[in-house]
């Protein structure tokens, strides 16, 4: 609780958690190494600048202003949670974790203790594009966590960020198959790539995907950014 390993922290925001007013706390940290990530410098980090401690002391001046609190990263799920996520929630919070879905072991471990009201999966690639974009071989590993939540019936999103220069509609239509396939039928996000001043693979988007080659037929398609 006392490791700085919160980068920063969101203060307040309406559209990361959709119906809640909620801080979004960074993780320093991830298992992957995605080609468009744009959070290279809170994935590289060794330390941050906040503790767990410091954000409760922050959420204890806010509980009539916000409803939530968003984990974020990095990867939050490369940090034991538990311990922050009871304080959170005596403090009256809901919880939502953002994650690449390939811890399913801590994921367990929180859901078990009722501390996580929702979930959004960052589906980052078709099992063929998957190790070439992430750097590494979870795709089963994100699988299995979805197929685990599906079967507990538990509240969770799924999303993919695009930069056409790695993933194409086709890829798009085979991720929708998949998780179609799987018995997921919430909305499935895509999200654009953010060009920013550096992301872990030096990359750029010279490409939209094109959206009236999107299959919306088995799923609710929804954009941001």
């Amino acid at each position: 609780m006392n490791q700085k390993i919160v980068y920063d922290f969101t203060r307040f925001t309406t559209t990361d958690y959709v119906g809640e007013i909620s801080c979004i706390v960074w993780h320093i940290s991830c298992n992957l190494r995605c080609n468009y990530c744009y959070n290279d410098n809170i994935v590289f980090a060794k330390q941050g600048l906040y503790t767990h401690n410091d954000i409760l002391d922050f959420l204890s001046k806010r509980k009539t202003l916000l409803t939530a609190v968003v984990l974020s990263g990095g990867e939050a799920t490369m940090h034991n949670l538990v311990f922050f996520c009871e304080k959170v929630k005596k403090l009256g919070f809901k919880i939502k974790l953002d994650t690449n879905g390939t811890n399913l072991k801590a994921i367990k471990k929180l859901l078990s203790k009722n501390l996580i009201d929702f979930i959004a999966i960052d589906f980052k690639a078709p099992k063929d594009k998957f190790k070439f974009i992430t750097k590494k071989d979870s795709y089963d590993d994100m699988l299995n966590t979805i197929k685990y939540l599906l079967k507990i019936d538990f509240p969770f999103e799924l999303r993919t960020t695009v930069n056409r220069n790695f993933i194409d509609e086709n890829d798009i239509k085979e991720i929708i198959n998949t998780i179609y396939c799987l018995g997921y039928r919430n909305v499935y996000y895509i999200q654009n790539f953010l060009q920013t001043s550096s992301n872990i693979g030096n990359i750029t988007q010279n490409k939209l995907l094109n959206k009236d080659l999107i299959d919306n037929s088995k799923l609710t398609i929804k954009y941001r950014n």
